[in-house]
């Protein structure tokens, strides 16, 4: 089946799908029945159908996307980018400077700043994604960070301080064993 489990919904996807049911509208032009559309394109002969019934009452135009579906996102894109720019400049900026990472509650506070808009968690979380960032993955690496003494002290040190399995009294775990009786 060509629309998978997963669910389509990134841009991509839907305009992937718009080119199937816009090839599927073709197929009905030149005359090619539900069935004949569903096994040419693989997909359900349900949607083939559907395709079908919407093609015969508004064209090509019918089987269009209509975008992403629910309601419009709170914040506009240019208001993403406005956003994206003032969380690049940290928390500190913000008067955040005892905790150096970005919270939900930070961002709808700071969101509230900007735009005068109330938002909830979710949306704030929903913007975050929007603009590629991710839970617990901090961009930007702390500037004191070492990577060769990281390197050499899990190579030397981790090793020595790394408690070793405890051990174990020789034998076997067999019900019939003589020394377990």
């Amino acid at each position: 089946m060509r629309y998978g489990d997963g669910g389509g919904v990134d841009q991509a996807e839907r305009v992937r799908r718009e080119r199937v049911r816009q090839r599927a509208a073709a197929l009905f032009a030149e005359g090619k029945s539900a069935v004949e559309v569903a096994g040419l394109l693989e997909v359900s002969t349900k949607s083939a159908y559907q395709w079908r019934r919407a093609w015969a009452v508004g064209g090509a135009k019918a089987l269009a996307s209509r975008g992403p579906a629910g309601p419009d996102p709170k914040l506009s894109d240019e208001q993403l980018a406005r956003l994206k720019s003032r969380l690049e400049l940290g928390p500190a900026a913000a008067g955040y400077g005892e905790d150096q990472r970005w919270t939900l509650a930070r961002v709808v506070a700071l969101i509230a700043t900007m735009f005068h808009i109330r938002v909830g968690i979710t949306t704030a979380w929903q913007a975050m994604r929007r603009l590629g960032y991710t839970a617990q993955l901090p961009i930007h690496r702390a500037i004191e960070r070492d990577e060769a003494a990281i390197a050499h002290w899990r190579r030397y040190q981790w090793p020595a301080v790394k408690e070793p399995p405890p051990a174990r009294p020789p034998g076997s775990a067999s019900p019939t064993n003589v020394a377990r009786r």
